[in-house]
């Protein structure tokens, strides 16, 4: 049994005139006369009794054609869905990101995205760095937002909006009165960052901006997550280089620039190679709601 056997069979009974079905599946009665004695074979019951003026339905007849209807049905959802889905417009996406985009405009990016395609099912899932390279690439998510670093060769990346490091100060710190701050006047200071193996480019790029001010960082406290460095700022447990769209979740913490030092926070947008057309939407939605983020917060 396949479905041009049931859209037939929804016809003539319907009709009930094997004539009039035919002119309404533009074809001729022999093929369609033979296509019912082929389902009524295949099922082993008459599904019409039929005499030279007459079509009647049986009672296998009536049950079939209301499951064939529902079938039909079906078919023609599976068929829409499934074309939507083509289009980008239906499915589920699983979306990684790391808690700094939270600040960056990952939140418009998915209600954006979420308007033009309301059937798109969107799961959110906080994952640092290196926690999302490997799901991606294990196909456990399908996007990920990620801190620059080192990617394998199966995925693809997209260069979001670069944003400043900042210097972080607990209120009242002696430095928090300047209009900057330069990195080796944190020498005796306590950092707070989080560990190399949650993001390794992450971690080094900030060492290495306080080598290069002559000194190693005293990193006394390693929370997971860019949040929590700021939170801990706040609470006067040390100092952060952090990026500067986390002012927002560090109201009371001081935030001043670095003097003398070029610092940027770089971020990725990543996807196995072969991204279905809703990952695409997915992407660009959130790319330009963070670039129109980037643009507001730093006017040219």
């Amino acid at each position: 049994m396949d479905l041009r056997q049931l859209r037939y069979f929804v016809a003539v009974a319907e009709e009930l005139h094997f004539g009039r079905a035919a002119l309404r599946l533009h074809i001729s009665q022999p093929p369609l006369s033979l296509t019912i004695r082929q389902l009524e074979r295949e099922i082993g019951a008459l599904l019409f009794e039929r005499d030279n003026k007459t079509v009647a339905l049986t009672a296998a007849g009536a049950v079939l054609y209301r499951e064939a209807r529902q079938l039909l049905r079906r078919a023609e959802e599976v068929a829409d869905i499934a074309a939507r889905a083509g289009r980008g417009l239906a499915g589920r996406l699983r979306l990684g990101f790391v808690s700094a985009m939270l600040s960056r405009g990952l939140p418009e990016g998915v209600r954006v995205f979420q308007r033009q395609a309301p059937e798109v099912e969107v799961e959110l899932c906080e994952m640092n760095t290196e926690e999302q390279i490997r799901a991606v690439a294990r196909e456990q998510i399908d996007v990920g937002l990620i801190h620059a670093g080192a990617l394998p060769g199966e995925l693809s990346r997209l260069e979001l909006p670069r944003e400043p490091f900042l210097c972080c100060l607990p209120p009242g710190h002696p430095l928090a009165g300047g209009r900057t701050v330069r990195l080796e006047g944190l020498r005796d200071e306590d950092f707070i960052l989080f560990p190399r193996a949650l993001s390794t480019h992450y971690h080094d790029r900030i060492v290495a901006l306080c080598v290069a001010a002559g000194f190693s960082p005293r990193i006394r406290h390693e929370p997971r997550h860019w949040h929590s460095v700021t939170q801990l700022v706040e609470a006067s447990m040390g100092v952060a280089l952090a990026p500067a769209s986390l002012r927002a979740a560090a109201p009371r913490a001081v935030w001043l620039p670095l003097a003398g030092a070029q610092a940027f926070s770089e971020s990725l947008c990543i996807w196995r190679r072969q991204a279905d057309p809703a990952a695409q939407r997915l992407i660009a939605a959130i790319a330009g709601a963070m670039e129109a983020q980037a643009a507001a917060r730093d006017p040219a």
